[in-house]
């Protein structure tokens, strides 16, 4: 197991050290990229923000990034705990390939947070890393304490088989700058909405060095296959989450049209102990346009 700086920067230590680096008051846009070894895998991913109390795992959405993080919500965050972002494998800086399913996902995700040597911490998963925090906590329940779901669902949700016709093609849409893409398909068409929107793409631009690299056509693929896999019905779909006992956080906006809201409510309605929010007017990325409010519910849940 080895933890170090990008090939530009000078070599780290271990864990530790990354925690006594941001002391100094590294924020979203500074914290260095670092790398871990585990399995085989070259893990890329960014520490950052107070060391104590638990740490928060961010998990990231499809065709996203260590760059796609909103640093208005983890600086946030940041104040009051160490904030971990991070690459699975085969996404980005991070090597290895990533796997078809959502199974081998949670085991290269937690197969990380060992090698960061952390035994409890919170889960953020945004989409498919919603699908990827949900495994962690039924294969690895030990090791969370906290879930926090956002504009996600569970195994064999409403419509998670595949992607809706008139969705599918804004993720292979071409645009200049390409990040324009996320305006359609993380906020509603409204006009309030997409200056939000707009916002957000600022907040995530801001950064200029260091910057990851664009998801690979290959791992695409893979990731598609897996949320297939994990959106695929069956009578025993949502059994799993009478399993997940952990306190949860589920979090959507009023109309996703990447993950139907109805499946934050199904995920409400079996998980043991969740609690659901629901913002108006808001597409699959509702927490980058009430970030705000979206900040006060979450620090206000992890801080119980």
């Amino acid at each position: 197991m080895t933890s170090q700086t990008t090939p530009s920067a000078s070599a780290t230590g271990d864990a530790a050290r990354s925690s006594t680096l941001d002391r100094t008051g590294h924020t979203h846009n500074t914290a260095p990229t670092r790398f871990v070894e585990a399995n085989g895998t070259r893990f890329a991913y960014r520490r950052f923000g107070n060391p104590g109390g638990t740490p928060i795992v961010l998990l990231q959405h499809f065709m996203g990034n260590l760059d796609n993080y909103d640093p208005a919500i983890t600086d946030a965050l940041a104040t009051g705990r160490e904030v971990i972002l991070t690459d699975n494998a085969g996404v980005g800086l991070s090597t290895g390939t990533a796997p078809e399913t959502v199974v081998g996902m949670a085991r290269d995700g937690a197969s990380l947070i060992d090698a960061l040597g952390l035994e409890h911490v919170d889960l953020f998963g945004f989409s498919m890393g919603g699908f990827v925090a949900q495994q962690i906590a039924v294969d690895r329940p030990e090791l969370v304490r906290r879930l926090v779901l956002v504009g996600t669902g569970p195994r064999g949700g409403e419509g998670m088989g595949q992607l809706d016709p008139d969705v599918a093609p804004l993720f292979g849409t071409v645009y200049d700058p390409q990040d324009l893409m996320w305006l359609p398909i993380f906020f509603s068409p409204s006009g309030k909405s997409q200056a939000a929107g707009r916002q957000f793409l600022e907040r995530i631009r801001a950064r200029t060095d260091d910057r990851d690299i664009p998801v690979s056509e290959a791992t695409v693929a893979a990731h598609l296959a897996a949320a297939h896999e994990w959106g695929t019905a069956s009578p025993e779909s949502y059994d799993y989450l009478k399993r997940i006992c952990h306190p949860a956080l589920v979090v959507n906006g009023s109309n996703d049209v990447v993950v139907a809201t109805v499946n934050s409510y199904i995920l409400q309605q079996n998980l043991p102990n969740a609690e659901l929010i629901l913002f108006p007017d808001s597409n699959h990325g509702s927490h980058f346009q009430f970030t705000q409010s979206f900040n006060a519910y979450l620090t206000e849940f992890v801080e119980r």
